[in-house]
């Protein structure tokens, strides 16, 4: 294996270290062996440089393909992965382009051997042209940033009448984009009562003043959102919208990839995370111009074409965006100041994700966004500023 194969994406981009080892052939094998509608492996193809599990792409005997994906236990459970994929059904079904997990003769689609969880899918249709690119990068043109939108309000609307609830009930579950803090009335004591049910993250915490950095750059925020949330109607949502996590056939959108940090959210928080996600430049937020306006203008305008916002859900959209990162990246604290004893990046996560994206919006190009993105919503849902 190349040195290259063993690069993966971290918190300032790409970098050798793996947090995860690749998957080998041997174990591909044995985890493969599980899903019997599948023809035995040949060898991993493709190791993926997203962080958080291992991906490979398998080239089986004959001429198949899949996808497996492996993750740790702490992170991902069978459980919690069968309510994604039961989501993912839900949104074929809806005749949304997703790629539905392979399943096992007992009907799991999930597998747990030892401290791993394995998930496998048939290879999606679509150009993966995002694959080299990291997140928070903007789409390749405003016309992909309009099918973007588009695939997402088609996506909401399939959504609409899922009643999954809440990944892993009362546990927390690491590492997804989720509202249950910042979803709460008072913000740090919802903190406080969410730390204390990690005690790594809390352990993590012990020597910072988290209380008073959030009461600081974060709380004002949540004071805006704090009136609008009673009417948050609640819906699963994607939570990591941006290019490579999409297929694509020329700028269409062709398939919809990792549903990895989904949960139950709303619409304009999901749209929201998308947003942060693939129109602010923040690995060169030190640079002027790092947002793409028109892409953001792009983007909302082919949501709107199919899932009209609501007055009411525009301000939603406005108020979640300075928040939709905060439990994320508390969760990659934890993430790697303990399990995978990063201490560097945990500080980039701290200092430079939970706080410095937060900052962000309290000064210039960020408070523009945000005091330019109430005309930017009601222009494209009349259907202006599309491309």
């Amino acid at each position: 294996m190349s040195a290259a194969e063993f690069a993966q994406f971290g918190v300032h981009g790409v970098q050798d270290k793996r947090d995860w080892p690749c998957l080998t052939l041997e174990e591909t094998r044995r985890v493969l062996g599980f899903f019997k509608t599948l023809a035995p492996p040949e060898h991993v193809a493709w190791h993926s440089m997203r962080p958080f599990s291992a991906v490979g792409h398998v080239q089986l005997e004959g001429q198949g393909a899949c996808l497996l994906k492996r993750h740790h236990i702490l992170l991902r459970s069978v459980k919690v992965l069968e309510q994604e994929h039961d989501f993912i059904r839900h949104l074929a079904c809806k005749n949304i382009p997703v790629c539905p997990p392979v399943a096992m003769p007992d009907g799991h689609t999930a597998l747990n051997l030892g401290e791993w969880t394995y998930e496998v899918f048939l290879p999606a249709h679509g150009a993966d042209i995002y694959q080299n690119v990291m997140s928070w990068q903007p789409y390749f043109s405003l016309r992909q940033a309009f099918a973007a939108g588009v695939a997402l309000g088609r996506l909401h609307l399939a959504a609409a009448d899922y009643a999954g609830p809440e990944r892993g009930g009362g546990n927390v579950v690491p590492l997804v984009s989720s509202m249950r803090v910042i979803g709460q009335p008072d913000l740090v004591p919802a903190l406080r009562e969410w730390i204390s049910r990690q005690p790594s993250l809390q352990a993590t915490l012990a020597h910072r003043a988290w209380e008073q950095d959030v009461q600081a750059v974060l709380a004002p925020f949540h004071q805006i959102l704090k009136p609008l949330l009673p009417h948050c109607t609640p819906a699963w949502g994607h939570g990591d919208w941006h290019g490579s996590n999409l297929l694509w056939s020329g700028d269409d959108v062709r398939s919809i990839l990792d549903f990895g940090m989904a949960d139950r959210t709303c619409a304009p928080f999901d749209l929201a995370v998308a947003l942060e996600r693939a129109t602010v430049d923040w690995l060169a937020l030190s640079a002027p111009g790092s947002v793409a306006w028109q892409q953001v203008e792009a983007m909302l305008a082919g949501y709107q074409s199919v899932r009209k916002l609501s007055a009411l859900e525009q301000q939603q959209v406005v108020a979640f965006l300075p928040l939709v990162h905060v439990e994320f990246a508390l969760s990659e604290v934890g993430y790697f100041a303990t399990l995978v004893d990063d201490q560097t990046s945990a500080e980039v996560a701290y200092a430079e994700y939970l706080l410095g994206h937060g900052r962000w919006f309290a000064q210039g190009e960020g408070k523009e966004l945000l005091m330019r993105l109430p005309a930017i919503l009601a222009q494209t849902s009349r259907g202006e500023g599309a491309v």
